[in-house]
Formats: structure tokens, sequence, C-alpha cells
């Protein structure tokens, strides 16, 4: 079983707390820890080791217990939350950056056209979409996650809920938005858009918005959709048109609200016709 070594921190990633101490600091959901107190594991790694001790089989109903908590807190803390829309993309843009720039924009558009922000909580893109959105005076949320490397929320979070589980997180982020905005970004963002469209395309969840922004980031993913995915028959030409491409902050939140009215029709529509039927 790979265990994560506190040593092993990038510098750049470790974390110098407020008052002083010349030590790390790790989030494991609402618990803060330090120094010896840090684990050398995440919750997500032991829940998944297939090699582990027989001995996981007896602690698993508290493992289940603790998972269920984090389905309560999450419901609870975003229920009222109204409509929102969730911005993803790299931790690693650096503040002034033109990616972190387009990201703060789109926070900001997003809160004037009506919605909440979601984002992942922590720092580059995420923390730059809750800065447009704070400051425009709108709910800025962020759903952090435990990682070796953690960092904790950004400054702009208004509302933040920190999870063990991705499963839990990932859970919020499809249940609590209206659509998805991704700028570049790396694995976990390529995560967050493969399961949004597989959720669309197999029907699991209602058809919402996908918006990726930036056409020289992503136009060579998209192409190879059409032309490697489309062309072995993996997927169908439909599925492509799932995705929408723009290369602005006002493209994006357009293209958002484009969408939403069209499936708000399309609902409305449905919903006439079978009060038709009904009245034969």
């Amino acid at each position: 079983m790979r265990s994560y070594s506190k040593n092993d921190r990038p510098a750049s990633l470790r974390t110098r707390p407020a008052d002083g101490r010349d030590s790390e600091v790790y989030r494991k959901g609402p618990v803060t820890l330090r120094g010896q107190q840090i684990p050398e594991e995440t919750s997500d790694e032991r829940l998944l080791a297939a090699d582990g001790d027989s001995d996981w089989v007896h602690s698993d109903p508290w493992r289940v217990m603790r998972i269920q908590s984090e389905f309560v807190e999450g419901f609870g803390a975003l229920a009222e939350l109204g409509p929102a829309i969730s911005v993803f993309g790299s931790a690693r843009i650096p503040d002034g950056a033109p990616q972190y720039v387009l990201a703060e924009e789109i926070g900001r558009r997003l809160v004037e056209s009506g919605y909440a922000v979601i984002t992942g909580g922590g720092p580059g893109v995420m923390e730059a979409a809750n800065k447009g959105a704070c400051e425009a005076g709108g709910v800025s949320v962020g759903l952090g996650i435990e990682l070796p490397f953690e960092q904790g929320m950004n400054e702009w979070v208004d509302l933040g809920v920190n999870f063990r589980y991705f499963f839990a997180r990932k859970t919020m982020f499809v249940k609590y938005s209206l659509g998805f905005i991704a700028l570049p970004g790396g694995f976990g963002t390529m995560d967050e858009l493969w399961e949004a469209l597989t959720l669309v395309q197999t029907g699991k969840v209602r058809s919402f918005p996908i918006v990726l922004v930036g056409s020289d980031y992503w136009g060579g993913l998209l192409e190879w959709t059409r032309t490697t995915m489309v062309e072995a028959g993996t997927i169908s030409a439909e599925d492509v048109e799932l995705i929408q491409l723009v290369d602005t902050a006002e493209e994006a939140v357009d293209r958002i609200q484009h969408r939403l009215e069209l499936l708000d029709d399309e609902a409305q529509a449905v919903a006439r016709a079978a009060e038709e039927t009904r009245r034969g």
C-alpha cells in the first residue's frame, strides 16, 4: 500500500500557520492537525486500500457513519444556496496570470447574472472565481477536500465545507450546480469534467450546460474526441455537442444562461404535453 510521507510535500505547498509556528497544517475534514498529529495517509487512501489488514472490516461500519455525516453536513450547508454554477480549473495558476484574471471575471459575471459560485475552495483558478464572486457581492462557496498537500480554503470563500472523501464532494458539485464552467486545469479538472459528461450522457442527471474556456487549451482534446472517439464508435457525434467551447468570460456566462433557458423551455413543453395527455 502506498504511504504518503509528510516530508514529501513540495515546499511550495507547505503551509506556515498565521501564529508563526514553524509547522505544517493539515485539515482532516473539520479537524486541523499539526506536527506529529498529521497522518501518513488520507481518508480516501485508507478507504480504497486493497491490501490492508483484515481488521479494517470491523471498523468499516464506523467509516460508513463518517461518510454519511459528510453527506448530511454538505446537504445541510448547501440546501438553501439557490441557483449556482461550479467553476473548475488549476490550483497552480498564480494571482495576476491571464487565466486568474479570466476566472475572476467569470465569478463576477455569474453573480451579476444571479448565480452563486461554487469552486473547490483552493488556490489558483478556484480562488480567482471565488474572489470575483465575493467582490461582486454574491455567494462564494468552496468545497474543500482532504489532500496530502492541503492548503485550506482560500480567503474569498464565504461558505466552505471540507470533505474527506471525493465522492461525497462530487455529489455536492452535481447536486447544487446548474452548470459547469472549466478553465484550463489538470487531472482534478479533467475528473470533474468527464464525470459530469458521463452523468449527462447516461441520463443520470438532467442535462445541464458544460462550458470549457480556452480554445488553445481545450481545442486539441475536443478534436481528439471527434477524430478518435467518434470515429471509433465509442461515443456518438451528439455526445461531443454536450460540450461548448468559448474564449471569454462573457461568452462563458452567456452560454450557461442560454442553455439553461433552452432546458427550461424543454421542461415546460414536456410538462404541458403530459398535462394534455392526462386530460385526455
